[in-house]
Parts: structure tokens; C-alpha cells; sequence
């Protein structure tokens, strides 16, 4: 089935991200919108897009399209989402999915009372690293998790003009109010923050928290790194297991090995040596380290009305809830 996608959003992160998933994932971009003309002109020249909008609610209204994608903003997101849900169409759209946890609600009880599928831009999720280490915690050899430490930096230059820091928390700390629970099997539950900014836009913290099932564990977040270094860390502790998560591609798996240097027949073991895995830069494939071509993938599984494992609206109301939890606490301890 041949999903058509009327998208809105022509900005850098979705040309570059997103719109060149779509076709590998059986969805076929049939309109475009965004207010810059520029922009929307050389999107649809790039994908030889012939209906165009440069008002989301002419684009929401146009006939023969199945479903609505966005990559906006998250008053956009909100907005166009509920138009579309209004018209019976299911949608993606890139995190967040609203400004406020409130919205993020308002959104998942319209979809739920119009039987439609949302998903949520949550690509951490697919990011092989991650996308590893989640299967291994969820097999038989690693047991329960017991806790985890996390690190996600940007800089501040990124986001440049926004002292109240709303853009980083949005755009980039939503991510980990996702991912650091999909990984613990949990819900965040409670939560402390201890913070330093030591000039305007220069902003570290650290959150200790604990899931509802028990998994307890620390991150670490802030705009005082430069974003041409390796950014993401994360640690899961089980009992003699642990994975390293790395750049979100390096991944370590830690067992329970016995001491070699002083046994003669010392080999390596399957059951107990550490694994490691690496990827292969030189090797001509698809290479979707960063997650967006296997998120899109699922989406388009959703948007056609399959079962499919793509990040709802629920799992963002959620990670809003969690972030929103989060920002008060900050502004408690400025």
C-alpha cells in the first residue's frame, strides 16, 4: 500500500534527515509546505514535488493525501497534529510533539477519540548502539537492570538567542526523557537536579533519578561541550553486566570473566568475555546509525494501519511529563 505523505517542514533537519527516508520506507512525499518559499521551492525541485503549500492548514486540507508529517516547531506540532486528527489522518511529527505536557495530552485524546495512529520522532530508540543494547537487556543472558549513568551535550551556540534555554530542553533533553526509560524498562519516578551556569547559555546539570520498577540511576546534561566531539554516553548496570553505550555506536558488553593472567590454557569466552561491536564505515551500504531510516520504516508501518513499533503520542505525553518534572525542578535550584 502506497502511503501518500503530505509533509510540513523544509527546513535543514528534515531534508537532510527525514525526507530522504521516506522512499525506502514504501512512503511517497505528495505535497509540501513551509512559510520560507526558498526553502519549499528547493525542496520540491530536490523531490520533484509539484503541489506545495506555504500554510500548514492548506497543505492539512488538501485532498488525496493519507497521512501528515512534520518536522516544525512544537506550537506547529501541536496545531497541525489536531488538524489532521480532525480530518481522520494519521501523523508523524519530530519530537516534541507540543511546547507543554498539556498539549502533548490534548493531542493523544483526540487521536484516541478519531482512532488514528500519532508517532513521535523518537530516533534514539532506533540509533544502532542503543537499538543493541536494548536487545540484549531484553534477552535472557543479562537480567535485571539495576541502574544506569547517562551524558547527552550539546553547546551553547546551538541554542543561541534563547536565555530560558527552552529550545535545549525541547529540542534536545526530550530525547533523553524517552530513551533512558526505554532502556530501564521503567517510567521515571523521582527525581533531583543539582545545576551550575557559569556565563549566560552555558548551562550544566546533573539528575539523579529512579524508574518505577525500581532501576535507579544518574544524567547528565548541559550546553558547555562542543558539538564536533563525541556527545552521548550511556552505562547500564545489571548484576556482573554492563553495557557501554558509546557515541551511540560503539557498544561494550561486560560480564563476569575469571582472571587469565595466570592460567596458561587462558582463552576467551562466549558466556563470559567481553563483546564488543564497531561498525564498518568502508562498507558500501545503508549505513542508519543515527536511527531515522529504521524509524521511518516503523512509521510507515503505522501510517498505513500495521502493527508497528514506532515511538506513539503516548510515549511522548509521557517524556513530556518527565521533562516538564524536570525543568521545574531546574528553575527551583537556579
Amino acid at each position: 500500500m502506497t502511503v501518500n505523505v503530505g509533509w510540513i517542514g523544509c527546513g535543514r533537519h528534515a531534508t537532510q534527515m527525514l525526507l530522504p527516508q521516506l522512499g525506502q520506507s514504501g512512503l511517497r512525499l505528495a505535497a509540501l509546505c513551509d512559510i520560507d518559499e526558498t526553502a519549499l521551492r528547493n525542496a520540491a525541485d530536490q523531490y520533484g514535488v509539484t503541489r506545495t503549500a506555504t500554510d500548514w492548514r492548506s497543505l492539512v486540507d488538501m485532498q488525496g493525501l493519507d497521512a501528515i508529517c512534520m518536522a516544525v516547531g512544537p506550537d506547529v506540532h501541536h496545531k497541525a497534529s489536531l488538524a489532521a486528527i480532525k480530518r481522520g489522518l494519521p501523523v508523524f511529527m519530530e519530537k516534541p510533539p507540543s511546547a507543554s505536557h498539556r498539549g502533548a495530552l490534548e493531542i493523544e485524546a483526540a487521536a484516541r477519540m478519531a482512532g488514528v495512529s500519532v508517532h513521535v520522532g523518537f530516533m534514539k530508540r532506533y540509533s544502532t548502539g542503543n537499538r543493541i543494547a536494548r536487545n540484549i537487556l531484553r534477552g535472557e543472558n543479562f537480567g535485571p537492570v539495576l541502574g544506569m549513568t547517562g551524558s547527552y551535550m550539546t553547546a551553547p551556540t546551538y541554542f543561541q538567542g534563547e536565555p530560558d534555554y527552552s529550545g535545549f530542553y525541547l529540542h534536545h533533553c526530550v530525547h533523553y526523557m524517552d530513551l533512558l526509560p526505554w532502556l530501564a524498562g521503567g517510567a521515571f519516578e523521582e527525581m533531583t537536579v543539582r545545576r551550575i551556569e557559569n556565563a549566560p547559555g552555558r548551562l550544566l546539570f546533573h539528575m539523579g533519578f529512579s524508574c518505577n520498577n525500581g532501576v535507579i540511576g544518574n544524567l547528565v546534561m548541559g550546553t558547555v561541550q562542543s558539538r564536533g566531539t563525541p556527545m552521548e554516553q550511556i552505562t547500564v548496570m545489571g548484576d556482573h553486566n554492563r553495557i557501554e553505550i558509546s557515541n551511540i555506536i560503539n557498544v561494550a558488553w561486560y560480564r563476569d570473566p575469571p582472571f587469565k593472567a595466570d592460567d596458561a590454557e587462558a582463552t576467551l569466552s562466549a558466556a563470559s568475555d567481553t563483546l564488543t561491536w564497531t561498525p564498518n564505515f568502508t562498507a558500501a551500504a545503508n549505513e542508519d546509525h543515527k536511527g531515522y531510516a529504521a524509524l521511518m520504516v516503523d512509521v510507515a508501518k503505522g501510517l498505513a494501519g500495521e502493527t508497528t513499533a514506532a515511538p506513539t503520542i503516548s510515549d511522548g505525553v509521557v517524556a513530556m511529563a518527565s521533562l516538564e518534572k524536570m525543568i521545574q525542578l531546574l528553575s527551583v535550584n537556579n
